[in-house]
C-alpha cells in the first residue's frame, strides 16, 4: 500500500550510462535494473554482475540497490535491508535509505524506518515520496498527527497521489474523524479506480458506520481487483492486499451475521502467504475468528448457567462460570459493553492464591454497577476457561466496547503470555502451552480495528512453572521468565491493535503481590476507581497506579500499553 518508491529507482538509470560497461548492461543489465522484472530473475541477473567483479563504488552500489528491489518485491525484506547497507556503505543516496527504510517498516521496526527516512531527506531536496513513506512508520507508531503532517507534506508536493491520500484517511479513522476518512478515501479512489487497497480501507470506515453490505460490497470489489491486477509496485508487500481484503469483508459478514461467508473470507485470508507485519497481524485475526465460527454449532452444556448477571453458587475449589452467550450470536446494533472476568486462585498443582476470586468480583460489581454485561468465572479448569474465553470473544464481535480482566497465575514462556488454570499440571518432557491459555489469541481475537478493547491483567503473582521449566530441561527451548512480556506482538508479527489499551498490574518482567488483605493492591484500587464518573481511563489507570505504589511502598508500579484512538469513559461523565 506503499508505492512511493518507483520515482527513485530512475536515478540511478544514469549510473548505466558508462562506455566501460555499456555492453555489460546490455547484456544482464535491463534484467536487473527494470522495475517491472520478476523479482527471481532480477536478483539471479544483479548476482552474475556482482560476481563479474568489475564494478566498483557507485556502480556497484546500483546493482546492490536493484538486488535489494528484488528481495524486496520477494518480502525479503533482511536480505533487502543486507544489500541496501550495502549500497549505502560504497554510495549514501536518497534511494537507498529510503528502500532500506521502507524494509525496516515493511518488518515492523518503524524507529529505524523514520531514522532512515530522516537520513533520505538530508541528503536531498524535499521529497512528497519520503514524507508518505515516513508519514507510514509515524503510523506504524500510532503517532497520527505527525503522521498526517507528512501525508500533508506529500500531497502538497504531489496533489494526484492517491495512496497519501488513502493513508492520511487511515491516520483520521484512527483518530475517530470517520467522516474525514472517508473523504480522503474517497478522493485517493478518484484519483485512481484501478487501486483496490482504498476500497479495503473504506470497508473499515463502512463497518465502523454500521453500514455493513457497503462495507461487503467495497470488500467484493478490492477482492476483484487484487485478484485480476494484483499490485506489482515494489513497495506493496505480497499478498497483503488479498489477505487485508479477506479478512475486513469477513468481519463485515460476521458483523451482519452471515457467518458462512465470513468463515469463508476467513479461509481466504489464510490461504495465502504472509510476508509483512501487517498481514501477519490480519491473519492472525482470522485464524481465531474463524475458530470462534467453527464451533458454533457445539451446544450449550446443559448444566451451563443462562443469565449473565447470576454468579452460579459451587462447592469450594470446584469451578464457576456465570456466562452463556447464546453458540450462535445474532446479528446486533453496536453499542455493547461487555466484560469478561476470571479470578483463579484455587489452584491444586502449583502454589494456591487465596484473592483472585476476591478481586474477580469486586471489579465485576464494578463494571456491573456502570452498565457492563459481565461474564464471570472462578477458579476455572482449562476446558471451562477456554470455552468461556472462546464464547466472550465470539460475542464480543457485536460489542462497542470489550473488556477483559484476569486475575491468577500467568507466565511467559519464549517471550509469549500465558494465563493458568486451576488444574494445571507440569511434567517433564509434557508440553506446556498446551495447558495453559494464550494471552495473544485472546489479543488476536479482538483486533478489529472497529472496537475499544481493554484488557487487563493482574497475574503472574509469582512464577509458579520455574520448577517445571527446569525439569523439562534445555533440549526443548522452553524459557519460562518472572513476570509477563510487554505485549510487542499477536503471534507471528502482528502488532498491538488500533483501539486497544492493555495493562499490567506490574511492569513486564516483574511479578505482582497478592496482598495481605482480602485483595490485591492493584485490583483493589482499580475496583475503586473503576466507575468514577467522568474519568477517562488512562486517567483512570494512573490514579490506580499511583495508589498501588504508594500501598506497596514502590514494590509494584502497574503498567499499560495503549493505542485507543480517543478518550473513553467506562463510567459517564
Amino acid at each position: 500500500m506503499r508505492r512511493l518508491l518507483v520515482a527513485f529507482c530512475l536515478l540511478f538509470a544514469s549510473a548505466w550510462s558508462a562506455p566501460s560497461f555499456a555492453q555489460s548492461r546490455a547484456q544482464l543489465g535491463p534484467l536487473c535494473t527494470t522495475d517491472t522484472t520478476p523479482a527471481d530473475q532480477q536478483i539471479d541477473a544483479c548476482n552474475k554482475i556482482i560476481a563479474l567483479k568489475v564494478f566498483k563504488g557507485g556502480q556497484l552500489a546500483t546493482v546492490y540497490f536493484w538486488r535489494a528491489v528484488g528481495w524486496n518485491k520477494k518480502g525479503d525484506y533482511a536480505k533487502a535491508i543486507a544489500d541496501a547497507t550495502e549500497a549505502i556503505r560504497l554510495e549514501p543516496s536518497q534511494a537507498v535509505y529510503n528502500l532500506r527504510g521502507s524494509a525496516y517498516f515493511d518488518k515492523g521496526e518503524y524507529d529505524i524506518a523514520i531514522a532512515d527516512f530522516d537520513d533520505a531527506l538530508k541528503l536531498g531536496p524535499p521529497s512528497g515520496i519520503i514524507f508518505h513513506n515516513r508519514g507510514n512508520a509515524y503510523q506504524g507508531k500510532k503517532e497520527y498527527a505527525k503522521a498526517i503532517a507528512d501525508f500533508d507534506a506529500a500531497i502538497k508536493a504531489d496533489p494526484k497521489s492517491a495512496f497519501s491520500y488513502q493513508n492520511r484517511g487511515n491516520c483520521k479513522k484512527a483518530l475517530g474523524e470517520l467522516d474525514g476518512a472517508l473523504a480522503d478515501i474517497n478522493q485517493a479512489i478518484r484519483l485512481d479506480p484501478s487501486l483496490s487497497q482504498p476500497l479495503v480501507h473504506r470497508t473499515t470506515i463502512w463497518r465502523a458506520k454500521g453500514e455493513f453490505d457497503r462495507a461487503i460490497a467495497d470488500g467484493t470489489e478490492a477482492i476483484r481487483l487484487a485478484k485480476d491486477k494484483p499490485p506489482v509496485n515494489i513497495m506493496t508487500p505480497p499478498n497483503s492486499v488479498l489477505i487485508s481484503a479477506y479478512t475486513f469483508r469477513g468481519l463485515a459478514y460476521e458483523a451482519k451475521g452471515d457467518y458462512a461467508h465470513a468463515k469463508e473470507d476467513y479461509k481466504g485470508a489464510l490461504g495465502v502467504t504472509a510476508s509483512d507485519a501487517g498481514s501477519k497481524s490480519n491473519q492472525a485475526t482470522a485464524k481465531v475468528r474463524l475458530s470462534l465460527l467453527s464451533d458454533t454449532t457445539v451446544p450449550t452444556p446443559r448444566d451451563a448457567p443462562t443469565s449473565t448477571a447470576q454468579q452460579t453458587t459451587a462447592p469450594s475449589g470446584q469451578q464457576q462460570a456465570s456466562t452463556a452467550p447464546s453458540p450462535l450470536p445474532a446479528p446486533a446494533g453496536r453499542g455493547k459493553r461487555m466484560a469478561l472476568i476470571i479470578g483463579n486462585g484455587a489452584y491444586a498443582h502449583v502454589k494456591a492464591l487465596p484473592n483472585p476470586p476476591n478481586d474477580a468480583r469486586a471489579v465485576a460489581k464494578s463494571l456491573r454497577d456502570i452498565g457492563f454485561t459481565v461474564s464471570e468465572g472462578i477458579d476455572l479448569d482449562r476446558a471451562t476457561m477456554q470455552k468461556m474465553t472462546r464464547d466472550f470473544l465470539r460475542d464480543a464481535a457485536r460489542a462497542q466496547v470489550a473488556m477483559v480482566y484476569y486475575a491468577g497465575h500467568g507466565v511467559q514462556i519464549d517471550g509469549r503470555n500465558y494465563l493458568i488454570p486451576i488444574d494445571v499440571e507440569l511434567k517433564a518432557g509434557a508440553n506446556m502451552t498446551e495447558a495453559m491459555i494464550d494471552m495473544d489469541t485472546i489479543m488476536a481475537g479482538l483486533d478489529d480495528q472497529v472496537r475499544t478493547n481493554i484488557l487487563i491483567f493482574d497475574a503472574c503473582r509469582n512464577n509458579p512453572m520455574a520448577p517445571q521449566v527446569a525439569a523439562a530441561g534445555a533440549n526443548r527451548g522452553i524459557e519460562g521468565a518472572s513476570g509477563l512480556a510487554a505485549p510487542a506482538s499477536l503471534g507471528a508479527g502482528a502488532t498491538l491493535g488500533a483501539g486497544t489499551l492493555i495493562a499490567f498490574a506490574t511492569a513486564p518482567g516483574q511479578v505482582a503481590l497478592d496482598g495481605e488483605g482480602a485483595n490485591s493492591p492493584f485490583s483493589s484500587a482499580l475496583s475503586r476507581h473503576i466507575g468514577t464518573p467522568g474519568l477517562e481511563v488512562q486517567q483512570m489507570l494512573t490514579r490506580v497506579r499511583a495508589e498501588v505504589v504508594s500501598s506497596t511502598k514502590n514494590k509494584q508500579v502497574p503498567w499499560s500499553n495503549s493505542s485507543l484512538l480517543g478518550e473513553v469513559y467506562l463510567a459517564e461523565k
